[in-house]
């Protein structure tokens, strides 16, 4: 067997071993585990069936990390991507009132418009052509984005007539008998971030999974001694796992093959699906150079020998996945936690994904965990995030401004396809009016794109 293992996946060639990439394996998939439970809580807000989508989540995480394995041989793992779901369900479905079976359409053709790009050097110039301030900004507002739909599902941040946006009441709770359930779930949230926060920073292997347990755990006794009262109008639901039905997989045919390709030449169908190729092709992208860079696998000229396939094995997920019942597949970053275990070849990843078949059969339990667990890892996620607003040169007014457009577009415009848009305008225009095109060597495509973002806004 360790033969077969070293032959297929050249195990001494990378500087590893069995056992090692077995380690790495299981590393990878604890901390990113937490989708198994966010994925099913934030695409159910869409009106899905969550059952279904743990199930599609599951398998599509598999599937997607089993293509990274064999036609790449690399170490990454895949699963429904933070923020595509949120896109997904608040954005396309909630704000722009479209079904989530037309959402579902979009992802798959994102998916194969993703495999056109992938087996040509398309998807790379595309790529290249958007400046790194924009990339940056980009995932900064992504990671504000998910720490604001995480500090909504938990309660801590609700609507005020005032100020628009508040935070939640404790002592008007209190008052009114509503802190039983609302308010105790809020608090609950909030010592589930310092939870989260602690592991993390005293290095726990899967940290934000530790986390959302931990913050299970407390609403588990806080509902069995009383402190915590389910309430079913107010969106608060009990805590306790559901055996009643056994450790059965979950149907997935309320999901599955459910794409609605009705509007498929509606202009806004096409923008949606847009919003959805460049944030994974920036989410992608940069989570494969970041993650190839801290286990040197890139090459003497900065680049990932078998990124192709890496490519590739990412866009097959993606539309798969919409068949199956869920939101874009893509690369996690979490990945890197597999490869400072040491982990080096497609082992780590099969690993990961034998670990997401076997998590089918414990549905009653992620199913069960509530939305103000889940909350701390969509908090502590978005922080991570906004690490590489770092990176965005702040003495540059043309590549700062940009950048901080798209940043704040997402959070406070409730769109990531709109952060997209304003910053890629934003930018042409600031260093055309400012004789700096030139010099900052503005590709043919950001024009492209520019003038397309401007026609969304002026036909939309």
């Amino acid at each position: 067997m360790n033969d077969f293992l070293e032959q297929r996946f050249k195990l001494k060639e990378a500087g590893s071993n069995v056992r090692t990439e077995v380690i790495a394996g299981v590393t990878t998939f604890m901390t990113m585990a937490y989708i198994l439970a966010v994925n099913p809580n934030i695409l159910g807000a869409s009106g899905m069936d969550t059952g279904a989508v743990f199930t599609a989540t599951c398998l599509a995480s598999a599937l997607g990390t089993i293509l990274m394995a064999l036609l790449a041989n690399y170490p990454f793992a895949l699963a429904p991507g933070m923020g595509l779901n949120a896109y997904f369900a608040f954005t396309v479905v909630l704000g722009y009132g479209y079904s989530w079976q037309a959402a579902l359409a979009a992802v798959f053709v994102e998916g194969i418009v993703f495999i056109v790009l992938s087996v040509t050097s398309v998807r790379e110039m595309i790529f290249n052509s958007i400046p790194a301030c924009l990339k940056y900004g980009v995932s900064c507002g992504i990671g504000l984005f998910i720490t604001f739909i995480g500090l909504q599902n938990s309660k801590l941040v609700v609507n005020n007539d005032s100020t628009l946006l508040g935070m939640y009441p404790f002592a008007t709770s209190l008052r009114d008998g509503t802190f039983s359930s609302t308010g105790m779930g809020a608090l609950l949230a909030l010592i589930g971030v310092i939870i989260t926060a602690v592991l993390l920073i005293r290095k726990v292997k899967g940290g934000i999974l530790w986390g959302i347990l931990a913050t299970w755990v407390l609403g588990i006794v806080c509902e069995l001694i009383g402190v915590y009262v389910p309430n079913a109008e107010l969106g608060m639901y009990s805590v306790l796992p559901d055996f009643s039905n056994g450790l059965a997989i979950p149907s997935i045919a309320p999901t599955l093959a459910q794409l609605d390709f009705s509007g498929i030449l509606n202009a806004n169908f096409v923008t949606i699906m847009l919003a959805f190729l460049f944030v994974d092709m920036f989410d992608t992208l940069g989570t494969l150079m970041g993650v190839a860079s801290k286990a040197d696998m890139l090459d003497a000229d900065g680049k990932l020998p078998k990124v192709r396939g890496a490519l590739l094995a990412d866009s097959l997920a993606t539309s798969a996945g919409a068949v199956l019942g869920t939101s874009t597949t893509t690369t996690f970053v979490e990945s890197a936690s597999g490869v400072a275990e040491g982990g080096r070849t497609g082992l780590t990843g099969l690993v990961t994904a034998a670990l997401f078949l076997i998590s089918l059969f414990l549905s009653p339990i992620f199913l069960a965990i509530p939305s103000f667990a889940t909350a701390p890892a969509l908090i502590v996620v978005g922080f991570m995030m906004l690490s590489t607003v770092l990176k965005v040169d702040f003495d540059d007014a043309g590549d700062a401004v940009p950048a901080f457009i798209a940043l704040f577009a997402m959070p406070f415009m409730y769109s990531i396809s709109e952060g997209i848009a304003l910053g890629v305008i934003s930018y042409v225009l600031i260093n055309l009016f400012t004789g700096k095109a030139k010099e900052k060597k503005i590709s043919p495509v950001m024009y492209v794109l520019a003038v397309v973002f401007v026609l969304k806004y002026v036909l939309l």
